[in-house]
């Protein structure tokens, strides 16, 4: 990312990976390069959340498994959080569970109901390699923790269970973007 510019207006907009893609489902590996590709994997991931009006998207999410996610994002009181993380650890969640409406930009169109814990603690680096720490408290919480999740392989859809989980999949079968041409 170029310093002093707005994230993603360098990027290109890439396509999304849908529910079912293999890479969706398979732990990303480690960034051990902090160089050019990684600045524009970075500007690409940016490009295409913006473009498909999305709060986070992970490296996967655009077909490389690649342990990098960006966010912009409001916490509940509407103060906006914008960033990436290479190499995220999930440092700490706790605080209440809440369960929420969540919708994931590879399960176009659909949301449930999903508990996650109110405040997160995300550790990791930039694409230049500096370390960072991002705490995230409410909605900008349930992010991290999404976005945490799709870099170990799970999406939303995993932490549901029974009819919520039924019925999600029902959605998706039927959804248009899951109907082969």
């Amino acid at each position: 990312m170029r310093d002093g510019s707005i994230p993603g207006v360098h990027g290109r907009v890439r396509p999304l990976t849908l529910l079912g893609d293999p890479v969706l489902h398979a732990p990303c590996r480690e960034v051990t390069g902090f160089g050019p590709e990684l600045s524009r994997l970075v500007e690409d991931l940016f490009a295409t959340m913006y473009a498909a009006q999305g709060v986070g998207l992970a490296a996967n999410q655009v077909g490389e498994a690649l342990r990098v996610f960006v966010y912009d994002c409001p916490d509940d009181e509407d103060v906006r959080h914008r960033g990436h993380v290479v190499n995220p650890r999930l440092a700490e969640v706790d605080g209440v569970v809440v369960r929420g409406p969540e919708g994931c930009l590879s399960l176009p169109g659909l949301e449930a109901g999903t508990e996650r814990y109110d405040h997160a603690v995300v550790e990791g680096f930039t694409a230049t390699g500096e370390p960072v720490t991002v705490h995230g408290t409410g909605f900008f919480a349930r992010c991290l923790q999404h976005e945490y999740d799709h870099l170990e392989g799970r999406i939303y859809a995993d932490r549901l269970t029974g009819w919520r989980h039924r019925r999600l999949m029902r959605r998706a079968r039927r959804a248009s973007w899951n109907r082969p041409d």
